[in-house]
């Protein structure tokens, strides 16, 4: 059994898929395709590319996703994107924030479906990597059966044949990022007619989807499902992607993904990159076993401290470790 990596992805998150985040992620599956979080195209073009746009070769498969309207602009970032070498450049058309907003990009290009296609376009034409969308399923009183199909359709008369769709409107008046992310009601059959409708492009499902039930239901007629929060709070599920979703591969449990992890940590450590930048992406590992707590605790207390090392970690996992074989 073999599947394109976005036969399951973890989402683009502001402030949580940096590049350590997308390191610890890949020490529990080889196969997921992960996202940046979104980096704007003048960020791109003027900004510091290391720090933005830098990432780690274990991470691949990678896609940088880009925040924007300008053609140009866009197509430019793209391309210094995919000769870092990045597999993938991804729209962000679903965003919400007002900041996002103000810039004329994000959910609110929902309302402008030929501008996202021409956007699309010049990505396409810049880059050799695939270009493609993230999107909502509509805005405030758009209605998403037109809005999210006339979206689709001008992208993929762009050449654009790979969406993932969050099955929600997002509301630019009125609700904040984080009540976008749950108030609006989902409408997977949407996304589902849509990839009934469009059988010939790759259609990916957002939102929502917090447990295998889900996840296994969706994959019976979606070409993929894109995992967000479910995966970062609770990181375990991403040790079962190979095997359960790939057909590869055995799951990976919690201590063989620190244990991964490490090198990581000892290199950038050695860089001087500080200790608690990392392990913050790890404190949901482990939820509900016995010292979960106390992983928690001693990570994210010691972790802030100057120096902090390996240590920190080696404290961490003593807490735990007895527990969790005393357990099984």
């Amino acid at each position: 059994m073999s599947f394109a990596p976005h036969r399951l992805s973890v989402a683009p998150m502001m402030d949580w898929t940096d590049r350590h985040c997308r390191a610890f992620h890949r020490t529990l599956t080889t196969r997921a395709l992960l996202y940046t979080e979104m980096v704007t195209a003048q960020a791109v073009i003027n900004g510091d590319r290391g720090r933005l746009l830098g990432f780690d070769p274990v991470e691949h498969p990678v896609a940088l996703q880009l925040g924007g309207s300008d053609p140009g602009l866009l197509a430019d970032a793209a391309k210094i994107g995919a000769d870092l070498g990045y597999d993938e450049i991804n729209l962000n058309v679903g965003c919400p924030s007002d900041r996002v907003q103000s810039g004329r990009f994000g959910a609110c290009l929902m309302q402008e479906p030929q501008l996202v296609a021409d956007c699309m376009a010049a990505i396409g034409a810049a880059v050799p990597v695939p270009a493609t969308v993230k999107c909502r399923i509509g805005v405030d009183d758009q209605d998403p059966e037109e809005s999210l199909f006339t979206l689709v359709d001008a992208c993929a008369a762009a050449g654009v044949t790979s969406f993932s769709v969050h099955a929600r409107k997002a509301w630019l008046q009125g609700l904040s990022p984080k009540e976008n992310r749950d108030v609006p009601p989902l409408d997977y059959g949407l996304v589902q007619r849509l990839k009934a409708e469009r059988p010939a492009l790759t259609i990916v499902l957002n939102g929502g989807l917090t447990d295998w039930a889900a996840i296994d239901e969706a994959l019976t007629w979606a070409d993929g499902v894109m995992l967000g929060r479910a995966a970062y709070h609770n990181p375990d599920m991403l040790g079962l992607v190979d095997s359960h979703v790939f057909g590869e591969g055995e799951p990976v449990d919690g201590f063989a993904a620190v244990e991964r992890y490490r090198p990581y940590l000892a290199r950038k450590l050695s860089e001087g990159v500080p200790l608690s930048a990392m392990v913050r992406h790890m404190l949901g590992l482990f939820t509900g076993r016995p010292g979960a707590r106390a992983w928690r605790r001693i990570l994210t207390v010691e972790g802030v401290k100057p120096g902090a090392g390996l240590e920190v970690l080696d404290r961490s996992l003593a807490e735990l470790a007895p527990r969790a074989r005393a357990a099984e």
